[in-house]
């Protein structure tokens, strides 16, 4: 069963997690968004061997230190190829807000139903169009980080470059919803909720 920790890190606050197995000490970091130092030096304290870093989505407080980890620790980077083009792009996102540029990271694609570390990926495009987000299980039960996809009580904006509020409805409809309503749910940014809260409460899209 894996273990899990989930903090903030990066200007915008994402919401980076590390999901390890406490016997192989193995495991992945999804949305290592900025602050490396601060990532790696967490990983050291828990004895983590990293063997992939995994992305929501390639918005730039996502993937700010992926290229840093992804160097220090020679793994993959895995990502949608829908958001291929984000990457290239990072320079543009960073200076649109006003932020110093971050290194562009080397990806490898990820596709809906790959799994990793335990970890099946979603592909729920709306905020994105390669907006994926991760379900599995961990010692607390089951859980699903969904990136900018679902927030608690919230959802993910759609204005940025390639969104669309129809395929974000659908995606978390479709993919989000239909899970168990006792599921963690670990938004891109802020505190965590689960799927039956925005089931019953979540003012932009009910079950």
């Amino acid at each position: 069963m894996l273990q899990l920790e989930t903090f903030p890190v990066g200007p915008l606050g994402c919401n980076c997690t590390l999901l390890w197995s406490q016997e192989s000490g193995r495991g992945v970091v999804v949305d290592p968004g900025g602050d490396g130092p601060k990532i790696r030096r967490r990983v050291e304290q828990l004895g983590i061997q990293v063997q992939a870093l995994l992305h929501t989505h390639a918005h730039f407080d996502h993937v700010g230190a992926t290229r840093e980890l992804q160097d220090l620790w020679q793994c993959e980077a895995f990502l949608h190829p829908g958001d291929a083009y984000l990457v290239e792009h990072l320079d543009m996102q960073t200076g649109l807000f006003g932020m110093a540029p971050v290194p562009r990271p080397q990806t490898t694609p990820q596709d809906h139903g790959d799994t990793r570390q335990g970890l099946r990926t979603l592909h729920t495009p709306g905020h994105t169009p390669g907006s994926c987000c991760f379900q599995g299980e961990f010692t607390g039960g089951r859980v699903v980080m969904a990136g900018d996809t679902l927030f608690a009580r919230g959802v993910g904006r759609t204005d940025l470059w390639g969104g669309s509020w129809e395929q974000l409805e659908e995606s978390i409809l479709k993919h989000l919803y239909p899970l168990d309503r006792g599921t963690l749910v670990i938004p891109g940014h802020g505190p965590l909720t689960t799927i039956g809260e925005e089931q019953d409460e979540n003012p932009f899209v009910r079950k």
